[in-house]
């Protein structure tokens, strides 16, 4: 697994929009939307190039991840329907948000997530690919494993339990950075995306049963 280091983190690139958005969920997750956050120190010691992955329940749930990556912004995927009219498509432009066309293979934005991660990014990733599935990890996108495959950074898996609500607090939990070694040396095919994707369906069970056990 490659070694993050200080010295290969890149140029923090940083828009007025992030910033301004990201206080605005700070002051909203610190009130209305109370968050709670657990292992946090993992993310926070972390260094760029590597790939965050959560499971989606809410709208707010990439700002959630935003708000503990204090130094950095996160390049989120988004389906590109979000992004239709001039406005919307300057905001977004300005959160890095990575545009991907659903139920096709979208090569321009595959592209665009690994040139992401070879300038030292963050690249945020919900697998599932949509926050409306009925049971969490149902069904995981197979583009999240060839990119992690390919590119060969740190993949973190993060558990958000439950949606993010107002006046409820939202638990929010960070996982240690997967162990994909041995995927790595069987290349990248359809063999080991399909076991990627297994593994982190298994990864996010695991990580919501010990959540669970513990209450």
């Amino acid at each position: 697994m490659q070694n993050n280091t200080a010295e290969t983190a890149p140029k923090r690139e940083r828009t007025a929009i992030y910033t301004v958005a990201r206080i605005i969920f700070g002051f909203l997750f610190h009130t209305i939307f109370p968050l709670r956050f657990h292992n946090a120190q993992i993310v926070e010691e972390m260094q760029p190039p590597y790939i965050i992955m959560a499971n989606h329940r809410s709208f707010a749930d990439p700002m959630a991840l935003a708000i503990k990556v204090k130094k950095y912004e996160i390049r989120f995927i988004g389906k590109r329907e979000l992004a239709h009219g001039r406005l919307k498509s300057w905001l977004f432009s300005g959160l890095h948000m990575i545009l991907v066309s659903r139920h096709a293979t979208d090569m321009a934005a595959m592209r665009q997530c690994m040139q992401t991660l070879k300038d030292g990014h963050i690249l945020g990733i919900f697998p599932e690919g949509t926050r409306h599935q009925p049971e969490m990890m149902q069904e995981v996108e197979s583009g999240t494993a060839i990119i992690a495959l390919r590119a060969r950074v740190p993949l973190l898996p993060v558990y958000i339990d439950g949606k993010i609500r107002p006046f409820h607090i939202t638990h929010i939990y960070y996982g240690k950075p997967m162990e994909l070694d041995d995927l790595y040396a069987q290349g990248v095919n359809n063999d080991t995306a399909h076991q990627l994707c297994q593994r982190i369906h298994d990864v996010f069970y695991a990580m919501r049963d010990e959540v669970h056990a513990s209450k």
